[in-house]
């Protein structure tokens, strides 16, 4: 029997069971949830990085969307509040639209 010791989705133990197969879960403790949580967030990115076209690409992000959705909530807010604040440093300080790439700041108060 696979272990994958890993977070899951809500709704992936329903999934596995209407297989017939056999498995175990527990509820992760609030600790244990954000530890796993941020793990589930770079295995997901690590997904979005290794792929090669668009409709595997917006797969990965929607996994990442969630991901960050579940942030939101565990700090007690939501995805529109936290898109305000993208929306402000956007304003203040750009996006990244324009594909700028600093190579080097030199330093003129010496």
């Amino acid at each position: 029997m696979p272990i994958y010791n890993k977070l899951v989705r809500d709704k992936i133990p329903e999934v596995i069971e209407s297989t017939g197969k056999k498995f175990s879960t527990r509820i992760l403790t609030e600790d244990e949830y954000i530890t796993e949580l941020k793990k589930k967030s770079f295995e997901e990115l690590e997904e979005y990085i290794h792929t090669n076209n668009d409709k595997d690409a917006i797969e990965e992000l929607a996994d990442l969307l969630e991901i960050i959705h579940a942030f939101a909530e565990y700090h007690g807010t939501i995805f529109d509040e936290i898109e305000e604040v993208r929306k402000s440093k956007e304003k203040k300080r750009g996006g990244f639209k324009e594909k700028v790439f600093l190579i080097e700041v030199e330093d003129t108060q010496d």
